[in-house]
C-alpha cells in the first residue's frame, strides 16, 4: 500500500509542547494547490504511555471539541509523563462548515475507516489515522454528541469485542475489554454505556479496537449546539482520562480509582450504568412527518409504551403514526428537529444495570 499524503508540520517524537497540523494535499475550484489543515497538539515529557485524544469526527459535536481545545492551549510537558497527542477536530472542514459530513466529498469520516491512502480526502484522513496516529497510542479517546439531529442523554461508552476474539484473542479480548470499560467509567459521566453500534464495521472505534488499544467513546449533549453543564461534563472527563491513562504527573490512577470508589459511595453521585444489547434499542421512523416525543431524556420506558408520535405534514385529519418501546430501560437519546424522515432515529431506549462488567464464564 502507498505511503499515506498527509505530512505534518510537527515532530510526534520530541518532548515539549508542540502545535502544528497534519496536511492532505487537495486541488479545488478555490485552490488548485491547496491543503486540508488539520490542527494537531503534542505534549511530551519522557518516557510514558501515549493517549490519543479526538474530537470533531463529525464537525457538529462542539462539545468535544471545545474541550479538546482547551486541553491544548493549557497542558504542559511538567503536566505530563509521556505523551498526549490532541486532534480537536478530525474533520476540520466539516467542523468549520458546522456540518456533520466533510463538505469537500460528502464523506462520512466515521462511516470511512480504515480508509485508503488512494481514496477520497475523508478516506485518506482515516487511513492517517489507522496507519500513523493510531499505532502510536496506548489509549484513545473520541468525543462524540449528537449534533444538530440528535439530543443524547451524557454518556461514556465502551463496546463488547466478542468480534475481535478471532484476530486477538479470547485472553487479550477480555482484557482490552474489561480496561475500555474501566475507562469509560473514569470518564465520569452521568452515565457509563457498553454500546450496541448499528454500523460498526468501518468505524474509528473499531479501526481503533483491532489494534488492541484501549478505546473509550462519548456522547455528551447534542443540538449543534453546548450548554455551561454538558461542557463541565467533558472537560471533567479529558482530566478524568488522562489521569486514568496514567499519563498525568499530578493525579495517578490510583487517585482517580478512590475518587471514583467514593462517588459510588454516594448514591447520588453514583453513575447510571446502561447497556445497549442489539439493534431493538433503536426506534426508527417509518414514516415523514412532524414528530412529538413523548418521553423526556432519561425518563424511564417501559416495553409497549408509546415514545413518539409522527403526524403527516400537509393534510389535516390524519391520525398520527404511534412508535412504542420494544423494550424497559431509559430514553438515552432522541431526534433533535421535529422533521422526520424515513429511516431517522426517533429515540434509543437502552436497559439500566447494576453492573457492566461480563459475567465470568
Amino acid at each position: 500500500m502507498r505511503e499515506s499524503p498527509v505530512s505534518l508540520t510537527i515532530d510526534l517524537f520530541a518532548d515539549g509542547v508542540q502545535h502544528g497540523f497534519f496536511k492532505l494535499p487537495i486541488s479545488t475550484d478555490e485552490s488548485a494547490w491547496g491543503a486540508v489543515m488539520t490542527p494537531i497538539s503534542v505534549i511530551a515529557n519522557g518516557e510514558g504511555p501515549t493517549v490519543l485524544l479526538t474530537g470533531g469526527n463529525h464537525g457538529d459535536e462542539y462539545e468535544g471539541i471545545t474541550a479538546l481545545y482547551k486541553l491544548a492551549a493549557r497542558l504542559t510537558p511538567e503536566d505530563v509523563q509521556g505523551r498526549v497527542i490532541i486532534v480537536p477536530t478530525m474533520n476540520a472542514l466539516a467542523a468549520k462548515a458546522g456540518r456533520r459530513c466533510s463538505p469537500l466529498d460528502g464523506g462520512n469520516l466515521n462511516r470511512s475507516f480504515p480508509g485508503s491512502p488512494t481514496g477520497g480526502p475523508t478516506e485518506q484522513i482515516a487511513d492517517y489515522f489507522t496507519r500513523v496516529l493510531v499505532p502510536q497510542c496506548d489509549y484513545a479517546l473520541d468525543l462524540h454528541s449528537g449534533g444538530r439531529t440528535l439530543d443524547i442523554l451524557p454518556f461514556a461508552a465502551a463496546h463488547r469485542l466478542d468480534y475481535l476474539e478471532e484476530s486477538l484473542g479470547v485472553e487479550q479480548c477480555r482484557l482490552q475489554e474489561a480496561e475500555s470499560l474501566a475507562g469509560a467509567l473514569a470518564f465520569g459521566a452521568p452515565s457509563a454505556m457498553m454500546m450496541f453500534e448499528l454500523d460498526a464495521e468501518a468505524l474509528y472505534d473499531t479501526a481503533v479496537e483491532r489494534q488492541g488499544k484501549v478505546f473509550v467513546t462519548t456522547e455528551l449533549g447534542g443540538g449543534g449546539s453546548t450548554t455551561p453543564e454538558r461542557q463541565a461534563i467533558a472537560d471533567r472527563g479529558v482530566d478524568n482520562f488522562l489521569a486514568f491513562s496514567g499519563v498525568l504527573r499530578a493525579r495517578s490512577r490510583v487517585d482517580l480509582e478512590q475518587d471514583i470508589e467514593r462517588q459510588r459511595a454516594s448514591q447520588a453521585d453514583a453513575p447510571l450504568l446502561i447497556d445497549m444489547p442489539d439493534a431493538s434499542c433503536y426506534v426508527q421512523s417509518e414514516h415523514e412527518g412532524l414528530l412529538e416525543l413523548r418521553v423526556a431524556l432519561g425518563e424511564q420506558v417501559t416495553a409497549g409504551q408509546c415514545v413518539a408520535r409522527v403526524y403527516p405534514l400537509g393534510r389535516a385529519g390524519q391520525a398520527a403514526v404511534e412508535y412504542r418501546a420494544a423494550r424497559d430501560g431509559v430514553l438515552v437519546a432522541r431526534r433533535f428537529p421535529a422533521q422526520v424522515s424515513l429511516g431517522d432515529t426517533l429515540a434509543v431506549i437502552a436497559e439500566v444495570v447494576d453492573d457492566l462488567a461480563r459475567e465470568a464464564s
